[in-house]
């Protein structure tokens, strides 16, 4: 019985560590890519982008050499306006029709605290490549009670210049802000 017993603990002991090693795909109906804008200089005003699909890979269960994967649809912009956002995936913004995605690769990750990374990395959007570096929060990893699998979690936040994709060359800073504050939250299932 004992022998059993230490069987089964050092099973379990190698589980917990071994958590985070392997692939995750995001979890659509728990993951977001939202974006914020500040117009005339007095308000916010927040999108998202609905089809997003995110791979996250890591030999560490602590995820400090994660690398992350993302590619978004722009025509799947929504901004809860049909007008805005017809108009955001023209050639005045996104232009949809020409540049279908914006994608994220990370090149390199360095811890900045308990669970918080810096994740740095090429950002393309509108067909322009640039390195951004982002703040990537890891809130945890659970087994889904629903689906019996390994899930984690992830935020993601930071500050990029549209100007700097050449997104809405043509609407000046008085009118949408340059900086545009990005905010990802994800579920990502292992697997």
């Amino acid at each position: 019985m004992k022998k059993l017993t230490i069987i089964l603990s050092a099973f379990f002991l190698l589980t917990a560590f071994t958590t985070g090693i392997g692939t995750w795909e995001n979890d659509d109906p728990h993951s977001q890519l939202a974006f914020t804008v500040k117009h005339l200089g007095i308000n916010d005003v927040s999108g998202t982008f609905n089809d997003i699909d995110v791979k996250v890979t890591s030999a560490k269960p602590d995820f400090s050499d994660a690398k992350f994967e993302l590619t978004a649809k722009t025509a799947s912009i929504d901004t809860r306006v049909e007008a805005r956002n017809n108009h955001l995936k023209s050639a005045d913004f996104f232009d949809a029709g020409k540049y279908p995605a914006l994608s994220f690769k990370s090149t390199g990750i360095k811890k900045a605290g308990k669970n918080k990374y810096k994740l740095s990395g090429d950002l393309t959007i509108h067909g322009v490549t640039k390195p951004a570096t982002l703040d990537l929060l890891y809130t945890g990893t659970v087994e889904n009670p629903m689906s019996k699998k390994a899930t984690s979690g992830f935020q993601v936040t930071g500050t990029i210049k549209r100007s700097d994709f050449g997104v809405g060359p043509s609407f000046p800073e008085a009118v949408i802000s340059d900086e545009v504050r990005i905010k990802a939250d994800g579920e990502f299932i292992k697997q």
